[in-house]
């Protein structure tokens, strides 16, 4: 198949010429597009979020030879979550390709993290492949940049953060609780506040619970960082 102008930019900004391009053309189709004839992003999402951790684990073993599993696994997770993976896509403007059904772009889909994070790692093993794990791992390493040697300043969450921030003030642990809930069931949107014992909060939404709890933890610290 012959790729779209837009698809064969997304090509070239990704570094990586497909002999297969249908392989493209599904990493960037949501299940809102999905047909008989035309197959979605899922299956191939579920290989790149493996593909990417083998590719991370390598990397950050080879960065710190002498780093424990303890301190290893943390920033692990930073670099693999779904947020980091939103990030590159944004990077890449991967939003700009995505293939979504009406009610999704209508309701902001090209911009929603949970879509993005998919259709990274959904790139991520059409790469693989079309090419095989050592062009896929090229990719990903030029991709994720310098994140991999800087991680250890983000490696934490911002829940497990703001619960040590609690903690070393003798408050119990914030509580989370689900403030609203909107959209259609394919692309739920859940809005999460966060609140300390002594009443300050903060309230967030994303496409989950635990995107929304994050975003609001975030939130809250960003405010008691601000206040001193």
């Amino acid at each position: 198949m012959k790729l779209s102008a837009e698809l064969q930019a997304l090509e070239a900004r990704i570094g990586h010429r497909f002999s297969r391009p249908e392989l493209l053309a599904r990493a960037v189709t949501h299940s809102s597009m999905s047909s008989p004839t035309r197959q979605d992003n899922q299956r191939l999402e579920f290989l790149g979020d493996r593909v990417l951790g083998l590719v991370m684990a390598e990397a950050l073993l080879a960065h710190d030879k002498k780093a424990s599993e303890g301190q290893l696994a943390p920033r692990y997770n930073a670099l693999v979550r779904k947020e980091t993976c939103a990030d590159v896509a944004r990077q890449l403007g991967l939003g700009d390709a995505l293939k979504l059904g009406r009610s999704e772009m209508l309701s902001g889909g090209r911009r929603k993290q949970a879509l993005l994070g998919d259709a990274m790692e959904a790139v991520i093993a059409a790469v693989y492949l079309d090419a095989g794990f050592v062009v896929a791992k090229e990719m990903v390493l030029r991709l994720w940049g310098t994140r991999i040697g800087t991680v250890d300043a983000d490696a934490r969450d911002a829940k497990t953060t703001l619960q040590e921030w609690a903690q070393a003030r003798a408050m119990p642990p914030p509580v989370y609780a689900l403030a609203g809930r909107s959209g259609p069931d394919h692309a739920p949107q859940f809005t999460i506040t966060v609140t300390l014992r002594d009443g300050r909060s903060a309230q967030a939404s994303a496409g989950s619970k635990r995107q929304a709890e994050q975003a609001a933890a975030q939130s809250l610290l960003a405010e008691l960082d601000s206040a001193g």
